[in-house]
């Protein structure tokens, strides 16, 4: 017969222990918390953060920048100043005749956009999580914010001419296309290397129609 092993119960308390490790996460809770911290120091270390990002969006690169602590603090910023600066005057408000976009429907085409982008970016295998998606979306529209400011600084001048249209327009295409670069940037390496064109398209798209609509609201 074959012999028969028998484990006490201490032998399985042996075998049964072990610590159960979370990659990449803190080893304590007090390395997480931050109750004790100063609504300042969080504040002002959230701000840096913001602010580190915008600066590699105007300096695009590859790098996961953008990517690794994602947040749509920027992005909500972004818009909520374009979609006020695109609300015009007061009197421009009161003239049914306007087309420019109210507030809330710069704001559903901004984040609508940025939804449709990132599910297609998805569907086509991106290795990317949704909110990250968003999230460099959403930065990478401060260039053409640069452009919309621009565009109304100009429109002070008075009367506007020629000459000052096509230097609006040079603002609103050097705008668009530093915000498709500074998105591909980000995003291209996750995306297969056969769909790269696909993911791409509707980033160009998405940064067109906001382009449009600072061109073709601020006259």
């Amino acid at each position: 017969m074959a012999d028969v092993e028998f484990h006490t119960d201490e032998d399985l308390d042996l075998q049964l222990e072990g610590d159960i490790l979370v990659p990449g996460s803190a080893k304590s809770d007090e390395e997480l918390s931050t109750l004790d911290e100063p609504v300042k120091q969080t504040i002002l270390r959230d701000l840096r953060a913001v602010g580190t990002k915008f600066f590699h969006v105007l300096v695009p690169k590859k790098s996961d920048a953008l990517l690794k602590e994602w947040d749509l603090w920027g992005p909500l910023i972004l818009c909520v100043f374009m979609a006020m600066f695109l609300q015009g005057s007061t009197e421009e408000l009161n003239n049914m005749n306007d087309g420019g976009p109210q507030f809330a429907q710069m704001f559903v085409i901004y984040w609508l956009g940025a939804v449709v982008v990132t599910l297609n970016i998805k569907l086509l295998g991106g290795n990317i999580s949704f909110f990250q998606s968003v999230c460099v979306l959403g930065y990478c529209v401060l260039p053409l914010t640069v452009s919309l400011v621009l565009c109304r600084i100009i429109l002070l001048a008075g009367s506007q001419t020629l000459a000052l249209f096509i230097i609006r327009f040079i603002c609103v295409i050097t705008g668009f296309a530093w915000s498709t670069f500074a998105s591909t940037a980000f995003l291209t390496d996750s995306q297969p290397q056969n769909r790269k064109a696909l993911a791409i398209y509707p980033i160009f798209l998405f940064y067109f129609v906001i382009s449009w609509i600072i061109i073709s609201h601020t006259h």
